[in-house]
């Protein structure tokens, strides 16, 4: 599996392409812009996993997850970061993105997150997800926590769509609905989709 970092930070860079190389499977290089990302997989093809500093030269913003993903510069693309916001993650989800690697997670962590975005599966870290209501706050309240785009994707949850399905509807990536889907459920308190729709139908979301 071949892996290429892009960051501006050379120590942080290059510590990051050694300690990945470390595992056998891994064949990782390192570049300090996306500039130099993209020469070098249009010199070498596209890598299995491209991960992106959000804030180096060449990024502007997301443009640059959104070409990696678009020209197919990877199978799959990260977004790596000290002070992303979470509307800017949401963002690069919707665009394609396989995850987001914040730059304070712990090193078997990151090994972890890299293992699991080359399974095709989404990486988020667990504290941008969990969260927790007050108990003396009801159900409707918990509700009104939930964003337009949420209460959309609960309406559709419990009509009984599955993420894909849900995705295809609202024209973003199953990636995103997964997120939102995730934070409905922490909002709500519930566990799983079945508690949500019971939920959604008594408080007349549908």
């Amino acid at each position: 599996m071949r892996v290429l970092i892009a960051d501006d930070h050379d120590l942080l860079r290059d510590t990051l392409v050694l300690f990945l190389s470390a595992q056998s499977d891994l064949q990782v290089k390192g570049v300090g812009s996306y500039g130099e990302a993209v020469d070098a997989i249009n010199a070498d093809g596209p890598v299995d996993l491209l991960l992106l500093d959000y804030r180096m030269p060449g990024m502007n913003g997301l443009q640059g997850v959104k070409d990696a993903v678009q020209n197919g510069r990877a199978r799959y693309v990260a977004l790596m970061s000290g002070d992303a916001p979470r509307s800017i993650v949401t963002e690069a989800l919707n665009a394609g993105a396989a995850g987001f690697l914040p730059k304070t997670l712990p090193a078997k962590s990151l090994r972890n997150a890299v293992a699991f975005m080359l399974m095709g599966e989404v990486y988020l870290p667990a504290d941008y997800i969990q969260g927790s209501d007050s108990p003396e706050r009801s159900e409707g309240d918990k509700l009104g926590d939930l964003s337009k785009r949420e209460r959309e994707v609960l309406r559709l949850l419990a009509n009984g769509m599955s993420n894909k399905e849900i995705a295809r509807t609202l024209n973003v990536s199953e990636a995103a609905i997964k997120l939102h889907v995730k934070t409905v459920f922490r909002h709500l308190g519930v566990a799983n989709r079945t508690q949500a729709a019971m939920l959604a139908r008594d408080l007349g979301v549908f």
